[in-house]
């Protein structure tokens, strides 16, 4: 009986955990080359950032390589997709300061992913 019990409790453990954590790697393997030896381009911005975050209850996060784990009992919020929203909250700032990005043709350079 005492088998079955701790049997069944680690099935229940591993299914209530088994969906909570999320690999969150992002890798990008864009490559562009742009020739800059003349005066073709213009500095529109720098420093321009963009943060995102996920709220759960006993949790923890860190980084590996370029991606981040996190994991989480009980997920607060639902949009968990971090550097997307990241992605887009570094628009909007960039936006408030230099105007809508639509229609423009720019690049980012130099971008780096913290977790």
């Amino acid at each position: 009986m005492k088998k079955l019990v701790s049997m069944l409790s680690s099935i229940v453990l591993v299914s209530m955990l088994g969906g909570c954590a999320s690999t969150g790697l992002t890798v990008s393997s864009h490559r562009t080359d742009i020739e800059l030896s003349e005066n073709n381009y213009k500095v529109i911005a720098t420093n321009v950032i963009g943060e995102a975050d996920s709220d759960g209850i006993i949790g923890l996060s860190f980084g590996v390589g370029q991606g981040a784990l996190q994991f989480s009992l009980i997920p607060i919020e639902r949009n968990r997709t971090l550097y997307k929203n990241a992605m887009e909250n570094l628009w909007s700032n960039f936006e408030v300061k230099n105007g809508s990005p639509i229609n423009r043709t720019l690049a980012l350079v130099n971008v780096r992913f913290d977790s």
